[in-house]
């Protein structure tokens, strides 16, 4: 039985991973962060919670790292674990980057000292790239030009792991992901904030969303699509970097046309409010990138499970049912 030891297991990434995992007959250990309020949620919702073996840990506690992979002695290591709200990163940059940056590197080390033989994934992000693109596509040669704390954070870890990958030999891999949704993406998410937003609206517990600006655009894929990605990087021969997305990119004016017409709801310009409170300092105007190398290497395809509007559907009758609950 292969163990996999996942950080940041309670978040979207986290919840499908594991399930994915153990319907792959895999022992899987989670960093769990003790505080009074147990966010077990995702995890309850896909009926995993009780499979998994929770570890006290924290990403900016190096001993517990440490300790954690000394005990386990895992065969797969996926580091899902971050401050990972782009907007908050502005007023936390600090805590994003001892996080999201720091955090890795004292699993890079835990790993080298402690397991190298484990391999380990690192989840890296489209905001990395920030507006750097000369046609609008991204792809694993494209330059990083990160708009944000966040995206800075995200590409000190992704090169720290690709150093450790080239210095110590460590099998360690870069998922650069684009944005990936689902029915349990968390709320303070623009995308998941529009579902629940329309679901609240067609049950009458609202008559209006607030959000930032609308024309940005995102290559929105379905995330249980890509954490399958994450497990077949793993699987390969040689540890390597791949973009993972759909390669088709929609503005959140579109997300929004799906969502209310999902709800019955018919069009969402009377019910949508612009608050500059919501626009970031610096905006990302497009992420789109090109999968070819994950499609060519891994077999990887986007949109197996689910289709930009379908998932949108889902995701707005997901929330429907979870408030008439």
């Amino acid at each position: 039985m292969k163990k996999a030891f996942i950080t940041g297991i309670t978040g979207q990434d986290g919840a499908y991973l594991t399930e994915l995992l153990l319907g792959k007959g895999y022992k899987v250990y989670g960093l769990f962060r003790r505080v009074v309020n147990h966010n077990m949620e995702n995890l309850e919702y896909l009926s995993v919670a009780d499979r998994v073996e929770f570890v006290d840990g924290d990403m900016t506690d190096q001993a517990s790292l440490i300790k954690a992979i000394k005990d386990i002695q895992p065969d797969e290591v996926y580091n899902l674990a971050a401050q990972s709200f782009v907007g908050s990163s502005w007023i936390q940059a600090t805590a994003t980057m001892n996080i999201n940056a720091m955090g890795n590197l004292y699993l890079l080390n835990a790993i080298k000292d402690n397991c190298p033989t484990a391999k380990f994934y690192q989840a890296s992000s489209s905001e990395m790239f920030g507006n750097n693109s000369d046609d609008g596509v991204q792809n694993e040669q494209t330059a990083f030009r990160p708009r944000s704390p966040y995206g800075i954070s995200k590409a000190t870890a992704h090169f720290f792991t690709i150093n450790y990958r080239e210095s110590y030999g460590l099998f360690a891999c870069c998922g650069i992901l684009f944005n990936h949704e689902s029915e349990i993406r968390g709320k303070e998410f623009v995308t998941r904030k529009i579902t629940d937003g329309v679901a609240k609206i067609a049950l009458g517990l609202a008559d209006h969303i607030e959000l930032g600006n609308l024309d940005a655009k995102r290559d929105w894929g379905y995330a249980k699509d890509y954490v399958k990605a994450m497990w077949l990087m793993l699987q390969q021969e040689k540890p390597d970097d791949y973009i993972i997305c759909t390669g088709v990119e929609h503005s959140i004016k579109e997300f929004l046309m799906e969502a209310f017409i999902s709800a019955g709801l018919g069009s969402w310009k009377k019910f949508v409010k612009q608050n500059p409170l919501y626009t970031r300092p610096a905006e990302l105007h497009i992420l789109k990138g090109d999968c070819s190398k994950a499609r060519k290497k891994l077999g990887w395809k986007p949109y197996h499970n689910i289709s930009f509007e379908k998932m949108v559907e889902v995701m707005v009758k997901a929330d429907i049912k979870r408030l008439k609950k």
